[in-house]
């Protein structure tokens, strides 16, 4: 796990080269369990401060821990999808480093849902606030390991490819067990609807791999960040609707 967290997130370690981190990739939902620490510890902060200012510092808490990187993908992933054209010219449209109107929207649709998910949570349960986030986080890791699991690189260039080709074998049977049942023991301690909830992860990257192929003919490293960061939102949503 060490090469994978200090790939992933930005707490102290040695640096990981992006093979070592790779070989490792089928971990990848326990790293949730890890960014989800401090965020959790804001959000039992709840009991003495207002949710609505414990859940957007625990949200930025988590998006922090993992350096804003996933973020960074949402933000290109929004700016490329509103490309029109061939495949060919949003793939360039992923390599801008210029912020266009569909990356702040995607931000927007994304985080503003977050937020309001984690301030309904908060205000009913601070504690059962803190599990879902956990709960969150793990699944967007998952949903990041399935789209790897099942996706194709766009290119040999994309940062995807090492983590793609390293799932194979007893790696990649471990990694998918380990995402679709990774988040189950926090959904379950939440009292939510745990069989509904589970679901999250495999239905986002199923949704991010038929867009990502009919968008840019496969996957990369932005795709991948931003198929976590829906997926954390969408499961939010839905615990926040049985606060």
């Amino acid at each position: 796990m060490k090469a994978l967290l200090s790939f992933f997130t930005v707490f102290p370690g040695r640096g990981a080269y992006l093979e070592e981190a790779a070989e490792e990739v089928h971990l990848l939902p326990l790293v949730g369990v890890v960014t989800g620490l401090p965020g959790a510890m804001l959000l039992l902060a709840a009991y003495a401060w207002p949710p609505g200012v414990a859940a957007p510092l625990a949200l930025g808490a988590v998006l922090l821990a993992a350096g804003l990187h996933h973020a960074d993908g949402l933000l290109d992933v929004g700016d490329a999808l509103m490309v029109r054209g061939s495949p060919n010219r949003r793939r360039e449209a992923l390599r801008d480093t210029r912020v266009g109107i569909g990356g702040l929207g995607a931000l927007f649709l994304i985080y503003a849902p977050s937020v309001g998910a984690l301030t309904a949570l908060c205000a009913a349960s601070p504690g059962r606030a803190a599990l879902a986030l956990f709960a969150g986080e793990v699944s967007a890791r998952s949903a990041m390991l399935l789209t790897l699991a099942f996706g194709e690189p766009v290119d040999r260039r994309s940062s995807s490819v090492p983590f793609v080709r390293a799932l194979s074998g007893e790696r990649r049977t471990i990694g998918i067990v380990l995402a679709l049942l990774g988040p189950l023991p926090f959904l379950l301690a939440t009292g939510a609807v745990a069989p509904l909830a589970i679901l999250t992860a495999p239905l986002v990257a199923l949704g991010a791999l038929r867009i990502s192929a009919a968008k840019f003919g496969g996957i990369g490293g932005d795709v991948v960040g931003a198929t976590g960061e829906a997926s954390r939102a969408v499961l939010l949503v839905l615990l926040s609707a049985t606060a």
